[in-house]
This record gives C-alpha cells, structure tokens and sequence, in this order.
C-alpha cells in the first residue's frame, strides 16, 4: 500500500491519498496488516505512455539485434515511461517489413505496446529527417503489406494524406484498426479536414514537419487543432516548440487532446555524439539532434520525465493538464486505457513517484519497482544507497 503521497486521479488530485497493489494490479482495498510504503511529499501519478518513441540509451528500434531493442525499451522505463510504442523511420520496403516482425515478437510477449510507422509514406517538401530517396505515396497496397508484416501489432501510420492514395489508406488504416496519423504533411487545411472525415485521428508532432499557420491559408495546423476527433502530440522539449506554441494547443485542444511524445532517437538517456537514423548520420550537441547533412533536427533526446517537469515548472501547467497529457490521452488513443493510463482499481500496477521539484524518484511497472524511492535519510541509510541513478 502506497500512502500519504498526492496521488493523481481522473477526478482531481487527492492529497494524502493511497494507491493498493497487489500483484501486477491496483486494487480498491486492502487488509488493515498491509504493508505501507509512506510517500509523502511525493507525487504518485500514472506511469507515462509514450506513442512515438524511435529509441534511447544507445539503441535503436530501427536497427540492430533484439537486445539493443530492450536496452533502449529499459532505458526510457527508468524515466517512467511504462508503456511504449517503437516508432520506425522511412527505409526500403523490405527492410521495414523485415524490422516489423521483429518489434512485432516484443510487442507480443509484452515488451512494447505496439509498433509506429513514420514514413515513407511522407511528403518530401516536409521529410524533416528521412530518406527522400526511399519516400514514396501511400499506396494502399504497400500500407497493407507493413500491417500485415506486423502481425496485428501495428498501432500508427504516419502519412501524408494529401499524397496519391492518402485517403484510401486513411481508410484502409481504419478498417483494419490502425491509427491514422497526419504528419509530415504539406496538405491545405481543407485536404487535412478531409483526411480527418476519412477517418484520420492522431496529428504527428503537431507544428513539426508540416506549413506554418497563415492567416489566408490556414493549413494542417488549424484543421487539426479545430477538430474534437484529433489528439496533437506535441514534443516538450523546449527545441521543438516555442512554449507558446504549446499553450496555444492547450487552449485550442484542451487537456483531453493532447499527448506529450518524445521522437526520442538513440542519444535520449545515453550523450551527445553522432548517431544514425535509419540511413541518416545525426549529430548530438547539447542534447540536440540534428541531421549531419543539412542541419533538420533529428527526432530528439527527449525523456517523458523531463517532458513533465518542464510542462509543470516553465509552461505552468496544472499537474493533472500533464499528467492527463503524458498518459490518459495517450493509452485512450492507442486503445489500452481500460489496462493503462491512470490509477484506478484493475489496472496495471504502472506508477511513477515524483518528488516535490517533479523529478522522478520512483518508478513502478506491473507491480515491481524499477526504481524504488528512497523517501528518507533513514531509508537511504538502512540499505546503504543514494537515490537509484536515472541513466
């Protein structure tokens, strides 16, 4: 039993409230000899759900061996993120196949929630960080040989919708029960309201990749913010937007359509240095990740942990706006909310501990510590440990 921490529910923010687990679940009650674990002072929320993640701690889920794969999975569960979806990068058809069955083997035992496919079908005037030479239009057919490569584990496709074949695999996604994702898009605002009437609901990493908002031609960013059908991901990293770009979503979305992403490539929780994204040499300065070759930002390094913190501590927001942002918004999207996403009697035992400054302290993923908070000198001191370090 979980005690004394300012626990963070649908309904509003309980101070001195208790979350019970038992096994892998949170349960409604507990017998009065239950073991308590005092967090006051803390706050207890739900562990975070990251739907558009490329990698971290060295690794990447676009490349290399299965264990490299969990690397960075465990990297980004030490920053709270427990649920996460691999998202992969534009390459050759087969290749992404190929990589499809093998997320799809994590996916399937529980190590991740899914796979994210960003590009190739993607509009080259706003590739951002892909392959222009592997891009190609959405051809129905070649989207449905990626859902079936993933054998059922497919949660996104991000498209250019306005591209030949946009949106009939806007509809194909949606048959077949698959997020439909507008992103890196050079589409008017009435080709994206017609995306969106075809079934489309997510917008990637809204402001990124896609024309700037303009007072005659309103473009993608307008129709997505105007629509209760669709959640904007946004990326808080303090790179990827101005914080009033930010607060501009707030107001337009509200707190039930927004979903904090981190686009993490490899360097999240590992260094600055060069890296590759999928064909494309990256380099890391400063924690920021930019293409070798032409300068575009690269995906980022970001953690969901500092996401968090700075949307409470720079942008203002209230906590429950974050934590509604960081992990309902997206469990609901990725259609898992009645397993994750909030701390509530049957679901999974997935919590995250912050301490008063919001940085995380503890982390809990289907009822085991990953990182157990030391909430006391004496604590600290009984086992002989500093705070567990967040790599």
């Amino acid at each position: 039993m979980l005690t004394g921490a300012d626990v963070v529910l649908p309904t509003g923010t309980v101070h001195g409230g208790r979350v019970i687990v038992e096994g892998t679940r949170i349960i409604g009650s507990a017998p009065d000899d239950a073991r308590r674990t005092d967090l006051s002072g803390h706050y207890l929320v739900p562990g975070f759900v990251d739907m558009h993640n490329h990698g971290g701690g060295g690794a990447s889920f676009t490349s290399g061996p299965v264990e490299d794969i969990l690397k960075g999975i465990h990297t980004h569960r030490l920053h709270g993120t427990t649920t996460l979806v691999a998202s992969t990068v534009t390459g050759d058809m087969d290749g992404l196949a190929q990589r499809a069955g093998l997320l799809s083997e994590l996916a399937e035992q529980g190590d991740l929630a899914g796979i994210h496919f960003e590009g190739p079908f993607i509009s080259p005037c706003r590739k951002g960080a892909h392959s222009e030479e592997l891009l190609r239009d959405p051809d129905p057919a070649e989207v449905r040989k990626l859902i079936d490569a993933a054998r059922g584990q497919a949660r996104m496709v991000t498209l250019a919708t306005e591209l030949p074949g946009g949106i009939d695999s806007v509809r194909l996604l949606v048959e077949h029960g698959v997020i439909a994702a507008i992103g890196h898009t050079d589409a008017t605002y009435e080709q994206t309201a017609e995306a969106i009437d075809a079934g489309a609901t997510v917008a990637t990493h809204l402001f990124n990749a896609m024309p700037t908002l303009g007072h005659r031609a309103p473009g993608p960013i307008a129709a997505l913010l105007e629509d209760e059908r669709i959640t904007v991901e946004l990326i808080n990293d303090g790179v990827h937007l101005h914080p009033a770009s930010l607060q501009l979503a707030f107001h337009h979305a509200g707190r039930g359509r927004v979903a904090f992403i981190t686009d993490a490539m490899d360097a999240a929780g590992f260094g600055d240095g060069r890296y590759m994204l999928g064909p494309l040499e990256v380099e890391v300065a400063d924690g920021v990740a930019r293409l070798v070759e032409g300068g575009s930002i690269a995906g980022s390094t970001l953690t969901l942990d500092r996401a968090f913190k700075r949307a409470v501590t720079v942008d203002r927001l209230p906590v429950e706006d974050v934590v509604s942002a960081i992990s309902a918004n997206p469990a609901r999207q990725l259609g898992l909310y009645d397993r994750v996403g909030s701390l509530e009697p049957g679901k999974d035992a997935n919590l995250v501990v912050l301490d008063a400054g919001f940085d995380v302290v503890g982390v809990m993923r289907r009822g085991e510590w990953l990182v157990e908070p030391l909430t006391g000198p004496a604590d600290r001191a009984s086992r002989g440990l500093g705070r567990p370090p967040l790599l």
